[in-house]
């Protein structure tokens, strides 16, 4: 059985980390569509007749209902391909959502907070979804499958197997569970960044749209061939931009001025968008937004400052003199709270250069 997968699309998001980035995130606002028109024109050409989305469709605070038209009409070209919906932490089914009082095209099925199924000649297709922005376990790891001899698939937006206590907030689920439970494939959402589970059988494609930095690589769609033997999975890269971290060592730079001008000469990609991580020992203050407004690069479009100051503050807090002296009185600053470690260093950096 052949089908479609995706999560995480977040139409209408702010964009925040973008937004200042020479109108980036407005650019990225358009592109959410594009990439969704694309996705569509997948499952047209394959012939494609289940797509699963495993939540965060839409952004509930900020979604626009314009752009929910635009996305209702490309599923209506689709008219033979079952849309399976389960709403997500940011798109959750609530009184006034979308979701509750849209009118969707008649072959899109969305999924309440109660585990349902629903029956198809070729697959029972089981989903969940949030009645509010947070929630504890779901239940679909605890689902009893009525009829195993079939192709029984779970669309879910959850958190597989997470360990931190933040994860009981979004749908923790069990890999283990839920695989025994009987599921030949997990259509999961929520984790940003593609994974495969369990031989492919828990799946998280990742935002279809990279939304800023932190979802570095290639982002899009994931086409799977499901059966009771095996999942055959593929993955259709759909977002043109890639957002990209680089390093760079700024122990031997002397100067603003030579900084931005080993930057100005770095090349990358056309497709490519840059943050430029700035690590090392630095020998002058760093001052990251002065930096970005003077450089050229058109691709560069945020500094990060990961550098540390040049001094060995442990060994010049031993010393009998005024510097040791000074170091050892600001370090008892952040030993009582009165300053943070950031702001005791930046103190202690700009104290040492004046002695």
């Amino acid at each position: 059985m052949k089908f479609a997968h995706i999560a995480d699309m977040h139409f209408d998001t702010a964009f925040d980390s973008l937004e200042n980035s020479k109108g980036l995130g407005e650019k990225r606002r358009l592109e959410q569509r594009d990439v969704f028109r694309k996705m569509i024109e997948q499952i047209k050409n394959r012939e494609i007749k289940f797509l699963f989305i495993s939540g965060d469709l839409y952004e509930q605070k900020s979604i626009r209902q314009t752009t929910i038209d635009y996305i209702n009409s490309l599923f209506r070209e689709i008219p033979d391909t079952r849309i399976f919906i389960t709403p997500g932490n940011h798109d959750p089914f609530i009184t006034n959502s979308f979701y509750a009082k849209y009118k969707w095209a008649e072959n899109v099925y969305i999924f309440s907070d109660k585990v349902e199924k629903i029956e198809t000649p070729e697959a029972d297709i089981y989903g969940v979804g949030y009645a509010s922005f947070y929630t504890g376990s779901l239940g679909i790891e605890n689902t009893n499958i009525e009829n195993k001899d079939k192709i029984n698939i779970a669309v879910v937006h959850a958190t597989i197997d997470g360990t931190e206590k933040a994860d009981l907030e979004y749908n923790p689920v069990s890999s283990k569970k839920i695989i025994e439970a009987g599921f030949d494939y997990i259509a999961c959402g929520h984790v940003h960044k593609r994974e495969y589970i369990a031989g492919n059988k828990i799946v998280y494609p990742g935002s279809m749209i990279s939304l800023g930095f932190d979802e570095p690589g290639e982002h899009g769609m994931i086409i799977g061939d499901v059966s009771k033997e095996s999942v055959q999975i593929e993955f259709i890269k759909l977002d043109d931009r890639i957002f990209k971290v680089e390093d760079e060592d700024i122990s031997e730079i002397n100067s603003e001025e030579e900084l931005i001008e080993k930057i100005n000469s770095l090349e990358f990609d056309k497709n490519e968008e840059i943050e430029i991580n700035l690590v090392g020992r630095r020998n002058f203050e760093i001052n990251k937004n002065n930096i970005l407004k003077l450089i050229q690069n058109d691709k560069v479009l945020k500094i990060k400052d990961s550098t540390k100051i040049k001094y060995n503050i442990e060994e010049i807090a031993k010393e009998d003199n005024l510097r040791g002296i000074f170091v050892r009185k600001l370090l008892a600053k952040k030993e009582d709270g009165t300053y943070t470690e950031e702001e005791i260093l930046k103190a202690i950096e700009i104290g040492l250069e004046a002695l």
